[in-house]
């Protein structure tokens, strides 16, 4: 397996509004982004209280991320927790150790404990040969159907 590099961005305060987008620029060629793990998190950093381990669901509809004009997702989410239409989620996630890892899938969280704790993992290995001889930059386009928060979101 080659090296693999890491990288974390956190959004200190989301704008309140019903949609964001956040751009991002990422690495050089030698380090093109292959997966986006991106989780939420609120009134979790450096509280002892609350379970840094879980992530919150937000109500979240769409996610989309941009590299260099092309959307990854291609097709819309659909996401709604609330009447439970999460399968897309749970799919991307299951699927993410068969792409990173080249294993047969065995996710750690069940489709009813994932709900709790949802991560949208959002493959970007298949990216078109030409997009990979450019700079990346990456937006992330979060509808916001939950009540706005100014509290750190991760």
């Amino acid at each position: 397996m080659s090296f693999r590099s890491w990288e974390l961005y956190e959004y200190p305060m989301l704008p309140i509004s019903t949609g964001h987008v956040w751009t991002v620029k990422t690495s050089n060629q030698l380090e093109k982004p292959r997966f986006v793990i991106l989780g939420f998190q609120t009134n979790r950093k450096a509280i002892r209280e609350n379970d840094a381990s879980l992530f919150d669901h937000y109500n979240l509809t769409n996610v989309k991320l941009f590299l260099n004009s092309q959307y990854y997702p291609y097709n819309n989410l659909n996401i709604n927790v609330a009447l439970s239409p999460y399968a897309a989620l749970y799919d991307m996630y299951v699927n993410f150790q068969p792409g990173y890892y080249g294993k047969t899938p065995k996710p750690m969280f069940d489709t009813r404990k994932f709900i709790d704790s949802p991560l949208v993992v959002i493959d970007w290995s298949k990216q078109n040969e030409s997009l990979k001889n450019a700079t990346f930059v990456w937006n992330k386009n979060l509808p916001q159907t939950f009540p706005p928060t100014h509290q750190p979101i991760v």
